[in-house]
């Protein structure tokens, strides 16, 4: 085991040869005042304990505490006063100091009281190896259950594409839209349009989901040439439920995964809610409906005019983006329509390369 290291800082050449004295078992540098000690922690040096005279010439000991609490530098401090100085010791704790000792130093004192602090630094040290031993493992398990939840889930977009619901590679290109958007919409810096990154990651990751309540739906509705009868366009209205129920039972305790289940969630509920309120499953208008539904809405909207359906042919992009213009405050946000029009050429050229 190595020796402790020990920085004595005293203005007395007398006191620093006595305490180097008593600590002959230790490792004993010394500074005759705070300047001096500070310029050899600033330097890298590091020290298991300080010794911390309070009066001293150049920079006294309290200036040495609050540079140290500046510096955020845990090393334990035991203050040497002398015994009329309680109000000064006083000061000396409630700036940072673990503990003191009064002069004239008995050694037996001295090393009880440097023991006691190279027990507890080793005690915290302990705890923080265990506790990150214990944040790793929950990280590997956290990971492990997003990933079930994942791929549970993106097996439900296979098989929506598998059956011909949505077109080829509608999940990679409603994903990447979602970035382009997520992005220029967070350089835009509007309050209540607010993204972080996490938030942006989880919106690409989750928009593939927005229709996974489709599984639910009996094909004859799903893959009819014509239009829907009113009968069958509110059974097709429940897809919506359907997903949200679906996404319910991918819950998890941890808060990554719960993070993305509940962006998920948000993109499958709310997509086909409408500016004006005239959208369903809840009927929602403005910014009342969440911020994940309205940006899903005008890419779920675009990437459907865009591609051929069982019930329609594909139109252009400059097409879509006209009617895009003309629902603009009726079935879409007026800031996300302007921040898509935008970015409108990225957009065109994710839709072409995973055609």
């Amino acid at each position: 085991m190595s020796l402790a290291s020990v920085l004595v800082v005293d203005d007395s050449a007398a006191e620093v040869m006595l305490l180097t004295e008593l600590l002959s078992d230790m490792q004993v540098e010394s500074a005759c005042d705070g300047v001096e000690a500070l310029e050899k922690l600033e330097a890298g040096n590091s020290y298991d304990v300080i010794l911390l005279d309070l009066y001293m010439p150049n920079l006294d000991g309290f200036g040495v505490l609050e540079r140290l609490k500046d510096l955020q530098m845990e090393t334990p401090v035991i203050i040497l006063t002398n015994a009329d100085e309680v109000d000064f010791v006083v000061r000396g704790l409630d700036m940072g100091a673990v503990d003191y000792i009064r002069k004239p130093v008995n050694r037996k004192s001295l090393h009880k009281r440097i023991e006691i602090q190279l027990s507890l630094r080793q005690s915290a040290q302990t705890i923080r190896e265990q506790n990150e031993h214990l944040q790793q493992q929950v990280d590997e398990r956290t990971w492990e259950a997003l990933r079930a939840s994942e791929i549970t889930i993106h097996s439900l977009i296979q098989l929506l594409e598998v059956r011909n619901i949505e077109t080829s590679n509608h999940a990679k290109r409603t994903s990447n839209m979602m970035g382009i958007l997520c992005r220029a919409l967070k350089d835009q810096k509007l309050i209540g349009y607010l993204l972080s990154e996490e938030d942006i990651r989880e919106l690409v990751r989750t928009a593939p989901l927005h229709d996974i309540g489709k599984v639910g739906i009996p094909d004859s509705i799903l893959l009819k040439p014509g239009k829907l009868t009113d009968e069958e366009f509110s059974i097709m209205k429940r897809h919506v439920d359907y997903g949200v129920q679906a996404l319910q039972h991918q819950g998890s305790e941890s808060a990554r995964a719960l993070g993305f289940i509940t962006m998920a969630k948000s993109i499958v509920a709310y997509h086909h809610e409408r500016f004006d309120g005239s959208g369903y499953p809840h009927g929602l208008s403005g910014t009342d409906i969440p911020l994940p539904g309205r940006l899903m809405a005008i890419l779920d909207v675009y990437d459907a005019l865009t591609s051929d359906r069982v019930y329609k042919r594909a139109i252009s992009h400059e097409a879509a983006l006209q009617i895009i213009r003309e629902d603009r405050e009726k079935h879409f946000d007026p800031v996300i329509v302007d921040v898509v029009l935008s970015v409108e050429e990225e957009i065109q050229k994710v839709s072409r390369q995973w055609r």
